[in-house]
C-alpha cells in the first residue's frame, strides 16, 4: 500500500537521508495506528499523500520527514521531546510550524482560524518550508473533501480560495495553485464546475486540429531559425476560465484562449528572436503582448506572452520561455531545493522571500490576528501595478496605489520621511493614483516628524497601513510595555499564580517559539497594544510551568472542594469546580461508561472509557467520572452500513420520525470495493435510552449490515 513512496525515496535521496526518511515513515505509521480518516481509510494515508506531493516538488529530506510527522503531536500521544530525540530540532520546528494551537480558548472559530494561520505565517518567515508543507497538506485535504459535511466543504473551499491558493501563487507554485483553485470551484460553484468540465473538454477536442496546426507551424519556425525547442498545447485550468467568464460576462464560446501554446527554448535571446518571427508570421493583438522576462512578476515568474491572429481569423495565445523559467513557473519557491547549490537560484530565492520578511516587519503594527489575516489577503490578492524608480528599477505595487505606498515599498524610513512626490518628473499630490509605467520619485526631509493619521485613509496597501500604525505604536512603546506587564501580572494573580514564578528565560523561549518575541519588553508591548491577547502569552507560560513543576496528587484536595454534581451533567468523583469538556473523538453521551482525563490548561476532558485515544495516556491523569442529572438534548454520531442499493437514509429517517428524533447532518458515500453504502448521521437525542431504541429500529431492516457509533 505504501510501497510507492518508499520506492521514490529510495531512488531520489542518498543513503544517509533515506535512513531518516524511512525512520520518520515508520515512526508516524506506528503513531497513527488505528486512526481513521472520514473516508474510512487509515489515517496514515494522509501524511503519505502529503509527503508524495513534496517529493514531487523536489523538497529536501527534512521537509519530507516533517510531512510524515506533521500530525503526530496534534493527533497522537507523541510529544515534542519524542520528535526532537528521534529526528532533531530542525525537523521538530517544521512539525511545530504546521501544528494547530490547542492550548488557547478562542471566542470564535474565525478567531481560532486567524490565530492558527498567523502562527503558520510567523513560522514560515523563519523557515519557508513550513508553508510548503501546509500547502501540500491542504492540497490533499481538498482532494478528499467529498467525505466531509457540506458545511465543512464550503468552509474549507472558501478558506483555500482566500488564503492558500493566493499564497501558492505568490510563491510561484502554479502547479499547486491551479489544482487548489479547480478543487475549490467544484464545491463553491458545483453547477458551473460541471458545465465547464463537460463543455471545455468538448471545445478542446474541437480545437485539437487547430492547436496541432499551430504547434506544427511553430516547429517549422524553430527549425528555419536553427533554434532547438519544445512546443506543446496546454489547456488552461477551469478556475481561470471561470473567472474570465464571470468577471467579463462572456460565454464559453467567447473565450478564445482555452488552450495556450507554449514554446520552451534554451536562452533568453532565443525567446526574443522567436517572438519577432512569430509576429512576422501572425499579426499580434495590440495590448496583449506581455514581457515578464524584462519585468518579472513579484513571484519571479518569467515568460513572454503574446496573443496573435492567424490568416483564417482564429485567436490564440503563445507563451515563450526558457527551461529554467518553465521550471520556476511550475514549482516556484520549491525549485530552490532542487538547485540550491546554484548561486543565481539562491539570489532569486532570497528575493522571493523579501515580501514575507516585509509582512513580518509590519504585522506587529496590527491589533489582532484577524486584522493580520485580512491585511494578508490584500497583499496576496493584490493586482500588480508595475512602476519605476528614477534609476529604472521596477517596483510592484497594489492596484490603485499612491506615492505613499511607493515610498513605504522602497523603505519604511523613506515612507516616514516622505513630504512629497514626483510622477514622471512633475510634483503631484500624495493622493495621486499611480499607473503602469509611471516613474516615481519620493521627496524626503530629515525634519519630517513622521506620517500623518490621514495617510491611513490615503494608503491602499495593507502593508503600508500597518507600517504607519507601527510608527505610532512605537511612539507609545513605553506606555504599552508598562500596561502589558501589569495586565499579565494581574491575570496571573487572578488565576492563582505569581507572574515572576511563571516567567523565566526557558519559559520565555517557549513562548517566543510560537509568537516570535525577541525580548521581554517586546512581549509586554505586544500585549499592551493588543497585538496579542493576555491569554495567548499567559496560558503558554502556565502550561510550561505545570510541565516543569508537576502538581503533587494531594494538592488537588486543597484546591478543589469535595464533590457535588457538576452543572454539565457529569460528576468527577472526589472533586468539583473542574472545567469539564466532552471529547470530540468518541463523543460520550449519557449512559456511556466514561472517564475523566486531566488536560493541561483545559480542565477535565470526558471520554468514553473504551476510547482508543486513551490507551497510551498517563494513568495518573485519569479521574473517575459518572453521569449525574444530565438534562436537555444532545448530539450523537452514528454510522450505518448497508448494501450498495440499500435506502439507508430512508430507514434511519423513518426510525427517527417514529422516535421523535431530529437528524442534524448526513454524509454518505459508496464503498465500491466492498459494494456497500456508508452513511454517517448526527442525531439529536432527548434521553439516553434513545440510542438503543434507534439502533433496534434500524436493525429491523434486514439489508442493514451494521450500525455503530464511530470513534475518530
Amino acid at each position: 500500500m505504501y510501497g510507492e513512496i518508499l520506492s521514490k525515496i529510495s531512488k531520489l535521496y542518498p543513503e544517509n537521508e533515506r535512513e531518516i526518511l524511512e525512520r520518520a515513515f515508520y515512526f508516524a505509521k506506528e503513531a497513527h495506528d488505528g486512526q481513521k480518516r472520514a473516508s474510512g481509510e487509515e489515517y496514515f494515508t494522509h501524511p503519505v499523500a502529503v509527503a508524495t506531493i513534496l517529493v514531487g516538488l523536489g523538497m529536501d529530506y527534512q521537509t519530507v520527514s516533517a510531512s510524515f510527522l506533521h500530525d503526530v503531536i496534534e493527533d497522537t500521544p507523541v510529544s515534542e521531546s519524542d520528535i526532537r530525540d528521534n529526528f532533531g530540532d530542525e525537523i521538530l520546528q517544521l512539525v511545530l510550524g504546521v501544528t494547530k494551537l490547542d492550548k488557547i480558548e478562542f471566542k470564535s472559530r474565525e478567531e481560532e482560524q486567524a490565530e492558527n494561520f498567523k502562527k503558520i505565517f510567523v513560522s514560515m518567515a523563519k523557515d519557508i518550508r513550513v508553508i510548503i508543507i501546509k500547502l501540500a497538506d491542504r492540497l490533499h485535504n481538498m482532494r478528499s473533501l467529498n467525505y466531509l459535511s457540506h458545511e465543512r466543504q464550503q468552509r474549507m473551499a472558501h478558506e483555500t480560495l482566500d488564503i492558500y491558493a493566493p499564497l501558492a501563487g505568490r510563491l510561484g507554485i502554479s502547479q499547486i495553485k491551479c489544482e487548489l483553485e479547480d478543487l475549490c470551484l467544484k464545491y463553491t460553484d458545483p453547477e458551473y464546475y460541471e458545465y465547464l468540465s463537460v463543455n471545455i473538454n468538448d471545445k478542446i477536442h474541437e480545437r485539437r486540429e487547430f492547436v496541432d496546426f499551430v504547434v506544427n507551424e511553430l516547429k517549422k519556425i524553430l527549425k528555419d531559425s536553427n533554434i532547438e525547442g519544445d512546443v506543446f498545447g496546454r489547456p488552461k485550468h477551469f478556475y481561470s476560465i471561470y473567472k474570465k467568464m464571470t468577471r467579463q460576462g462572456k460565454s464559453l464560446d467567447q473565450i478564445y484562449d482555452l488552450t495556450a501554446v507554449r514554446v520552451i527554448v534554451s536562452t533568453v535571446d532565443e525567446c526574443y528572436e522567436l517572438l519577432g518571427k512569430i509576429h512576422k508570421e501572425w499579426k499580434p493583438i495590440p495590448g496583449r503582448i506581455k514581457d515578464y522576462i524584462a519585468m518579472p512578476k513579484e513571484n519571479l515568474y518569467q515568460s513572454l506572452h503574446t496573443t496573435v491572429v492567424t490568416s483564417v481569423g482564429k485567436i490564440f495565445e503563445i507563451q515563450i520561455r526558457t527551461k529554467e523559467m518553465n521550471h520556476t513557473a511550475e514549482f516556484g519557491i520549491a525549485a530552490h531545493w532542487k538547485y540550491k547549490e546554484n548561486k543565481e537560484s539562491s539570489d532569486a530565492f532570497d528575493k522571493r522571500l523579501s515580501w514575507i520578511r516585509e509582512v513580518m516587519e509590519w504585522q506587529g503594527g496590527l491589533s489582532n490576528s484577524t486584522e493580520f489575516i485580512e491585511s494578508l489577503k490584500g497583499e496576496v490578492y493584490s493586482t500588480e501595478v508595475l512602476v519605476f524608480t528614477p534609476k529604472g528599477e521596477v517596483i510592484s505595487l497594489i492596484k490603485d496605489a499612491t506615492p505613499i505606498d511607493f515610498a513605504y515599498r522602497i523603505h519604511t524610513e523613506v515612507g516616514n520621511k516622505c513630504v512629497g512626490a514626483k510622477v514622471n518628473g512633475k510634483m503631484v499630490p500624495i493622493t495621486t493614483t499611480l499607473n503602469v509605467g509611471d516613474v516615481v520619485e519620493i521627496v524626503t526631509s530629515k525634519l519630517s516628524k513622521g506620517p500623518s493619521w490621514d495617510w491611513l485613509r490615503i494608503a491602499k496597501s495593507p502593508g503600508t497601513r500597518a507600517k504607519i500604525k507601527a510608527f505610532f505604536k512605537k511612539a507609545m512603546q513605553a506606555d504599552n510595555e508598562k500596561l502589558g506587564k501589569s495586565m499579565l501580572e494581574a491575570e496571573a494573580k487572578n488565576r492563582g499564580y505569581n507572574f515572576g514564578d511563571l516567567l523565566n528565560p526557558v519559559s520565555f523561549e517557549r513562548v517566543s517559539q510560537r509568537l516570535s518575541f525577541s525580548t521581554y519588553e517586546e512581549m509586554y508591548a505586544a500585549v499592551g497594544c493588543g497585538a496579542v491577547s493576555v491569554n495567548q502569552v499567559l496560558l503558554k507560560l502556565i502550561d510550561f510551568y505545570r510541565k516543569e513543576t508537576p502538581v503533587p496528587e494531594k494538592i488537588a484536595e486543597t484546591k478543589y472542594k469535595k464533590s457535588t454534581e457538576h452543572a454539565g451533567g457529569v460528576k468527577i468523583k472526589g472533586f468539583d469546580n473542574f472545567l469539564v469538556r466532552f471529547a470530540g473523538c468518541c463523543s460520550p453521551v449519557p449512559g456511556d461508561d466514561i472517564i475523566g482525563y486531566v488536560s493541561r490548561g483545559r480542565g477535565v476532558t470526558v471520554h468514553r472509557r473504551d476510547c482508543p485515544n486513551m490507551r497510551n495516556e498517563d494513568p495518573a491523569r485519569f479521574l473517575e467520572a459518572e453521569w449525574a442529572g444530565f438534562t436537555g438534548s444532545y448530539n450523537v454520531s452514528i454510522r450505518v452500513i448497508g448494501g450498495e442499493s440499500t435506502p439507508v437514509l430512508v430507514y434511519v429517517s423513518n426510525a427517527c420520525t417514529s422516535l421523535g428524533l431530529f437528524i442534524a447532518s448526513v454524509n454518505g458515500r459508496i464503498d465500491s470495493k466492498n459494494h456497500q453504502s456508508i452513511v454517517d448521521f448526527t442525531i439529536r437525542l432527548n434521553k439516553k435510552e434513545d440510542v438503543e431504541a434507534l439502533f433496534t429500529k434500524v436493525k429491523q431492516n434486514k439489508d442493514i449490515i451494521d450500525i455503530y457509533r464511530p470513534q475518530t
